[in-house]
């Protein structure tokens, strides 16, 4: 296995690491606003709920993506 291969491959893994602790970061945010539910409510708190969730999907989404194209294209040619 090469560094190339191995950097690829933690890279993918550290976002899909930190997509899915946004989610739970998101989450918890939305249980911690719900104690004050009029003023969650109010200052848009589902809308940017939901934009968070959207964006960690994202993240996640965009590490296995970058470890199926590492995997996919396998080791880059050795020298």
């Amino acid at each position: 296995m090469n560094t190339h291969l191995l950097g690829g491959l933690v890279l993918g893994g550290l976002t899909i690491l930190v997509g899915i602790a946004w989610v739970f970061g998101a989450l918890r945010r939305r249980r911690e606003r719900a104690l004050t539910a009029a003023t969650y409510t109010a200052t848009g708190g589902v809308v940017y709920t939901i934009f968070q969730l959207g964006c960690a999907g994202l993240l996640i989404f965009g590490g296995l993506a970058i470890l199926g194209l590492m995997l996919a294209g396998g080791p880059s040619s050795s020298r």
